[in-house]
Order: structure tokens, then sequence, then C-alpha cells
């Protein structure tokens, strides 16, 4: 199995806020007695990559592997001038930092094309490539941004986060909501103080601020919506799309035997980011980690090595995540769990020899969540993280847990039911907890792209055209051979390359509205 697209959580890879530093919660230095305040743009001018003309791009959409993309887009309207900026930001235990982002800018003839314009914040699903650029357009990311965004006359903002690309920072702070949001805010924070810059007939944007981001995007620009909410800094919308939001139940199930199909890699980001950002996660590596993984995990994502040299050079297992030998006694019926049965299959992938984590820190996790279970996962109680957990991850996934705040700006979800990556269960906790508050958001829109079509929905067609896409997958499988009617294949498809770009077309028509 190919590791790049066999149940991957990076996103397309088949495929493929105002003010200065200061005002947005950064340091008040100017840069004379210490590092540069955060949101503080390192180059003048900034690096103009590439012109795109509307044409050329709509070249690229004809040739592109996802032949949704161009349905789903129409054809290009605007140029786009991609920039790539460096700036000013903090690492996930506050630690100066510079981190970069593209910035694309509409410009032509079109009335869309010029003058003030609207911002989208996209926030960009995991990748262990320390080298990962959304400034580039061989990246299947960014050319959804540039045909959905920018060539209808969007300006994009797209961090690549700290720890990638030019950043000076040797880890990246994987799922730690303070840190990402503060990075969005201060790539926002210059890409704002660039445009003038940048462009002689757009020099700033008309205040529309939308934020959008998928899979661990999803979580980031969650994350982002609530900093900057919590700020004070006006968001028009947000739509985090297929996110890990409720981040310690999703946890949960995992060490409850609900393996994710990118386990290992997560596991890897996950707990050496906490590490690096608290200090408590372990005393040593191996007190999580296999003695054949220990040994240089810290400093192993991201990187510069391919993930299937990873795992031929045994740095990381591809699937399993567990020992098959149960913990205890108690847990031998999900080691590994055969429930909810259309997601099993996928569970016993994450269990085998070679697995990444110690079976006896996976019952410490265990012990732990039985003594203090979130109240989300596995009964419905209290619907928000566990008030007291004792084990130090399960503290540090309390408190990057999304499930505390209540959106005052419109707030589109989106996601699909069957995903074997992020599971839909983050998207119906975040549901069914702000459904329990005081003032629930006035205007959220939830959608799981399975649901049966409804009475005069303004989803009908992308549900339709979501089966259909699903249904060709799992046809073009049996025709090659596939003897259990195209499972697998729309399984290892699900999260990357179907769900995804019909998410994407939800968020666009979203946020048209406003």
């Amino acid at each position: 199995m190919q590791s790049t697209s066999r149940l991957s959580v990076l996103f397309f890879a088949a495929l493929l806020l105002a003010g200065c530093g200061g005002g947005t919660g950064g340091a008040s230095n100017s840069g004379m007695n210490g590092p540069p305040s955060r949101g503080t743009l390192l180059q003048t001018p900034p690096q103009l990559l590439s012109t795109v003309t509307a044409s050329s791009l709509l070249l690229k959409l004809n040739l592109a592997t996802n032949l949704q993309l161009l349905a789903l887009s129409g054809p290009p309207v605007c140029d786009i001038l991609i920039y790539h900026l460096e700036y000013a930001t903090v690492g996930g235990a506050n630690e100066p930092t510079t981190a970069s982002t593209a910035l694309m800018v509409p410009t032509g003839l079109g009335s869309n094309c010029t003058g003030a314009r609207p911002i989208v914040l996209y926030a960009h699903g995991a990748s262990t490539d320390q080298t990962f650029n959304m400034a580039d357009m061989q990246n299947g990311e960014t050319l959804f941004l540039a045909a959905l965004y920018a060539s209808k006359g969007y300006i994009v903002v797209a961090p690549n986060y700290a720890g990638f690309d030019t950043s000076t920072l040797p880890y990246t702070p994987y799922l730690i909501a303070d840190q990402q949001s503060k990075d969005m805010i201060d790539a926002l924070t210059a890409a704002r103080t660039a445009l003038p810059l940048a462009s002689a007939t757009l020099t700033h944007d008309n205040g529309q601020l939308f934020i959008t981001g998928y899979s661990q995007g999803g979580y980031v620009a969650m994350a982002t919506h609530r900093a900057m909410q919590n700020l004070g800094m006006p968001v028009t919308a947000s739509a985090p799309l297929s996110g890990p939001y409720a981040l310690a139940a999703f946890v949960d199930a995992v060490f409850y035997g609900q393996v994710n199909g990118s386990g290992p890699v997560s596991a890897a980001l996950l707990f050496t980011a906490y590490q690096h950002a608290y200090g408590n996660i372990y005393g040593s590596a191996n007190q999580i980690f296999e003695p054949q993984y220990a040994p240089g995990i810290d400093a192993l994502l991201p990187g510069t090595t391919p993930r299937s040299q990873l795992y031929s050079e045994g740095k990381l297992p591809e699937f399993a995540l567990f020992s098959l030998t149960p913990p205890a006694t108690q847990f031998a019926d999900i080691t590994p769990p055969a429930k909810p049965e259309n997601l099993a299959f996928v569970f016993a992938m994450g269990f085998g020899t070679g697995n990444l984590l110690q079976n006896s820190y996976r019952l410490s996790y265990l012990q732990d969540a039985l003594a203090n279970p979130d109240g989300g996962f596995p009964t419905a109680t209290t619907g928000v993280a566990a008030a007291a957990p004792q084990l130090p991850a399960r503290q540090a996934l309390k408190l990057n847990d999304l499930r505390n705040w209540s959106p005052s700006a419109p707030i589109l979800l989106c996601g699909g039911a069957l995903d074997p990556i992020v599971f839909f269960f983050n998207t119906q906790l975040m549901q069914s907890y702000w459904a329990a508050q005081a003032q629930p958001p006035a205007k959220l829109n939830v959608l799981n792209l399975e649901a049966a079509v409804s009475a005069n929905d303004p989803y009908q067609h992308l549900k339709n055209d979501f089966g259909a896409a699903k249904a060709l997958v799992a046809a073009n499988a049996v025709s090659q051979g596939a003897t259990d009617g195209g499972a697998f294949a729309v399984a290892e498809a699900y999260h990357t390359t179907l769900v995804a770009p019909f998410c994407f077309a939800a968020a666009k028509t979203f946020f048209a509205g406003y």
C-alpha cells in the first residue's frame, strides 16, 4: 500500500486579522531590543513567486487529477499574483520564531479582480514534509484555493505553519490551539501589511474575513475563529471542515481501539509536539514509544525524508499503532474493536507487530480514561472533555479541545459520516455541545455529505454528486478485481479525494451568502 494515499492524513496528497503584531497579543517590542513583534513582515518588498493567468489556471484545472475540481469551481475569472511572505510568530512554548505564508492577490480587468476585496484565511491539512509550501502551485490545496477563491476575486492568506518551509522552529506545534491560532493571526497581520506593497490596484481588503481549513486545518480554522472572537477581532464567517475539534474525545477513541487511518503519523506528530510545548508528556521518548522508534523521534517529523522511506528504514510503522496483545485482559474486546462495523477493518489495521506505542502506555492512558472519562466518548454525559484527567497527555488534550466556546459569527461544519481519518463524531460533538449552551450559535450550519437529501435541501446537488463520486470509486475498484464491493477503495479515498472537494465547494457557497 502506498504511504501517500492509503488512509493518509495528508490533504490532497494523492492529487495533488487586522492591526500590528502588538495588537493581536504579540510582543510589544519593535525588534530593536529583541525579536520582532508577532505579525511583523520580515521581507520588504514581498517576494512575488508567480503570476497565474486565468487561462493558464483553466488549463491546470482541465489537467487536474481530481476531475471534480473544475466542475465545482467553475472557470477562473481573475489572474492571480502569488507571493511568499515571511513573518514573526511564536512556537508551541511561546518562544519567538518565524513562519511563512502564501498570499494570493487577484488581479485583472474584471470588476471582482480590483479594489478592496474580502480575505479568505486558510489552514492546510497535516503534512510531514518540512519543505511544504502553500505558495507552490504544484500543491493540491493551493490549486483548490486558486480555483475556488483567488480566481474569483478573494484575497487568500494560507500560512505554512511554524516548523515548515523557511520557519526557524525545529518542530511543528501540531494541534496546539493557542499557537496555531496565533500563527494564523500573525500571518494575516503580515499579509495586510504586504498588500499595499504587492498590488497597485488592491492595496487593502474590504474588511470581510472568512476562515476555513480542512482536516488539521479544520481544527486550526475553528481555533482561530475562537481566538479572534476572544480578542474582539471581526470574523465574517468561518467554515471548519472535517477537523478533530473534540480532540480529547477523538484521541480517547483511538486508545479505546478505534485507530484512525493515520494513527502512527498522527501520534508521532501529536506527542512530540506536546512534549516540545509542555515538557511533561514523557521523561524520555521510550516511556511512550517502542525502543526501535524512540531514538530521534522528537526530531523526526516534519522532515525531508519521504514517508515511504521512513517506513522502509523502520523509523515509523505504516499502520500499527498498538500491539495485538491486550494491555490487560479487560481490554481484549477492543484490541481491536469490532464495532462500529463499517470501520472495523480500518481499526484492525492499527494493530500488529512492530507497533509504535508501548502497551504499558496504552494501559496507563486507558486507566486514566476510565477513572476520568470524557463527557462525549464513549458515553455522552457532560459533553465536554474530562474535568480532571491525571495523565499529562490527557491534560494537554483537554487544554486543546475546542468544546469550550460558542461562535457569534456564522459557521459551517462539513464532513462525511464514514470518514476513517477524522471521525465525524468530532462534528457531532461540537453540534451537541453548542445545542446545550444557554446561547447556542444563531447561524450554525452542519453538512453531513452522507445524509439523505431533504426537502428544499441547499446541499442537494453536493450530496448527490458526492454519492455519485463514491459509487464511481467503488465501481472502478470492483472492475479491477476488488472482492469487497469497493469498500476499501472508498475508505482509502474518503477523507482526501472524496469528502474534501465537496466540503470546499460548500464553504465557498456558504461564504458567498455574506
